[in-house]
């Protein structure tokens, strides 16, 4: 950040008074600006024991399979923006379940907070972010095509859950680099 989105005037960062943390502060009219991690909030669809995936149609990660996720829009919960990525991402409707996971990836500045949702009906299909989107049993996730290592380190966890009968809240870090 180079000038404030106030008063367009020049930044620099510094250490605000009863603060901890370098931040952005004007230096004409002393607006702090905060730069705090994004939510990403995504879905596992899941239609009886298979889950839905999408083959991505966009950078990064063009061609590579992910669960429906986004960045949250203002004035939008996290079990709605959950849902609808999944309609933008999938043209499936969902009914969330529950909250199933929260990664943090602090070195990107992403949280991941990622819901089951039962498929209202086996509907679907690839929206403008998606290639192609299929529904795939637990054992043939594509492993080595994932996207991203949040997305895998989330569906290990979720298929293991599924094994065990039994989904419990996850909380983690992911700290692994996107794959080149």
């Amino acid at each position: 950040m180079k000038f404030c989105s106030a008063c367009g005037a020049p930044v620099s960062q510094k250490i605000p008074p009863g603060d901890n943390v370098l931040r952005y502060v004007c230096e004409q009219c002393l607006a702090i600006h905060y730069h705090n991690p994004k939510i990403v909030a995504g879905c596992i669809p899941e239609w009886g024991d298979d889950i839905l995936l999408c083959r991505r149609a966009i950078e990064p990660r063009l061609g590579f399979w992910t669960f429906p996720a986004g960045f949250m829009e203002i004035g939008e919960s996290t079990e709605e923006a959950a849902a609808r990525e999944t309609k933008e991402e999938a043209l499936a409707d969902v009914e969330i379940l529950s909250l199933y996971a929260v990664l943090s990836m602090p070195h990107i500045g992403q949280v991941y907070m990622v819901f089951r949702g039962k498929m209202v009906a086996p509907e679907f299909g690839a929206g403008s972010e998606s290639l192609e989107v299929r529904l795939f049993p637990c054992h043939s996730i594509p492993w080595e095509e994932m996207a991203f290592p949040v997305v895998a380190e989330t569906l290990r966890r979720y298929v293991r859950d599924a094994d065990e009968g039994r989904f419990l809240l996850q909380l983690g870090n992911v700290a692994d680099r996107m794959p080149e």
